[in-house]
């Protein structure tokens, strides 16, 4: 597998493998001096490119594979050392059916073509997944409702074999389970996320795609219709602080531009001189914290259990490995004040303190009444990058190409928080094909 970051090597490598030709727009702009735009590039080597997907992430992959597969000649340019180091490896590792997303919203339809074409991947690449279906439950009769509700969003979504269950029901089919009512998910699952995401990568370099790690894309500039990037070595984010001037090392400039960073798709945007900021949404940031089970002889479930939804995610619910060990999360903690630095160079908290486990256990044992004192270990944590905050309507999945901003060849992705893994190749497929559409 290629592993790149800027140097000679990868000069020569890009020159060689995209056939870089010498390129002969002038960049617009030699350094800036704001405190946004606080980079000089007027030393850095400039390069002409066809594609440039920014983010190694799940679905940052998804898309360079299947640009690649068309014959497109792609760069995947990201900031960590290796492919889907944040949020593409810390969620819950869940196939999800498209229950709870509006109808006709990009998530729901994402979701529903992405499940079907994940199983159907996994299955042909030998990638670990199981399809072990999901239990949805009402804890006390108030909540039931809920279910009805659900049901009803889901058959509408396209989901095939949604059911309610008693109580009797669904806690036969979970002996440990207690609930006043359930909605069975038969085609919910579970997938290795690192091996399907390396499959993917492997298949992408096939096709011809480079990745390039430890590279950060710094910004932009955006005149007469060409993106320019700005980009340099990851280590030099080190020690970057706010205000900081940085010294790009490569200037780029693409055909096609996929900001597919995740955490830091906003902020980057923010950061591409010429686009409008009407088209830019704001940036939320909850995080979510689980907690592995322990002091149990084997597990205690044989499906996935889900609360009703909460606000800012699906509640704390259980999770199976594929070698059935349970942990339970996510939580919702709501995170302000993130910086341009915490989101280019992944400088969040991801520890878990273990009295948050305080607030874990009654919500557990809401429907898993005897999970036992001390029997929660800390596990992980992921950031998801929302586009609503507290309190407000859930957002979809934003997807911008040039018939929103105007801009040839730039399509940016907001939001793509869960369902992200289930929906990655049906987002790789759209946004491809909005590319060769326009091109």
């Amino acid at each position: 597998m290629m592993r790149k970051s800027l140097s000679t090597i990868f000069l020569n490598s890009l020159k060689k493998t995209l056939k870089i030709q010498n390129p002969t727009l002038e960049s617009s702009t030699k350094s800036f001096s704001s405190s946004i735009c606080n980079w000089d590039s007027s030393s850095a080597a400039k390069e002409k490119v066809d594609c440039v997907v920014i983010g190694a992430g799940i679905v940052g992959i998804a898309i360079a594979r299947e640009l690649a597969f068309k014959g497109r000649e792609v760069l995947v340019i990201d900031s960590g050392p290796t492919f889907g180091t944040v949020t593409s490896s810390r969620n819950s590792e869940v196939i999800h059916a498209g229950i709870y997303y509006p109808p006709n919203s990009l998530k729901a339809k994402f979701c529903v073509k992405g499940r079907d074409m994940v199983y159907k991947y996994c299955s042909e690449h030998d990638v670990p997944h199981k399809q072990i279906g999901k239990l949805i439950v009402a804890t006390r009769e108030s909540e039931v409702s809920k279910l009805n509700e659900l049901l009803v969003r889901g058959s509408e979504n396209g989901v095939n074999g949604l059911r309610l269950m008693e109580a009797s029901e669904s806690m036969k089919m979970e002996p440990e389970l207690q609930c006043a009512k359930a909605l069975f998910s038969p085609v919910s699952g579970i997938v290795d996320t690192h091996s399907l995401m390396l499959s993917l990568v492997g298949e992408a370099e096939n096709y011809g795609a480079i990745f390039s790690y430890n590279t950060a894309v710094l910004g932009g500039n955006i005149k007469a219709n060409q993106v320019e990037l700005f980009v340099t070595g990851s280590q030099h984010l080190d020690n970057w602080n706010e205000g900081d001037r940085l010294q790009a090392e490569l200037r780029l400039l693409p055909e096609v531009v996929i900001n597919s960073a995740g955490l830091a798709a906003v902020p980057l945007a923010k950061r591409l001189m010429g686009l409008d900021s009407s088209y830019i949404p704001t940036a939320y940031y909850a995080c979510g914290h689980y907690f592995s089970l322990s002091k149990t002889k084997g597990s205690p479930f044989r499906h996935l259990i889900y609360p009703i939804p909460e606000d800012g995610g699906l509640g704390v619910h259980v999770t199976l490995d594929l070698e059935g060990q349970v942990k339970f999360g996510p939580d919702v903690e709501w995170i302000s004040g993130v910086s341009d630095i915490a989101s280019f160079s992944n400088r969040f908290d991801y520890s878990v303190h273990p009295d948050r486990s305080e607030f874990f256990y009654p919500e557990i044992r809401k429907y898993y009444p005897l999970l036992k004192a001390g029997s929660l270990e800390p596990g992980y944590a992921g950031i998801r990058p929302k586009l609503s905050g507290p309190g407000m309507t859930p957002s979809d999945f934003v997807i911008q190409g040039q018939d929103v901003h105007g801009v040839p060849g730039l399509v940016n992705l907001f939001g793509i928080e869960s369902p992200g893994v289930t929906a990655s190749m049906a987002i790789a497929d759209y946004v491809t094909s909005r590319v060769l559409h326009q091109m």
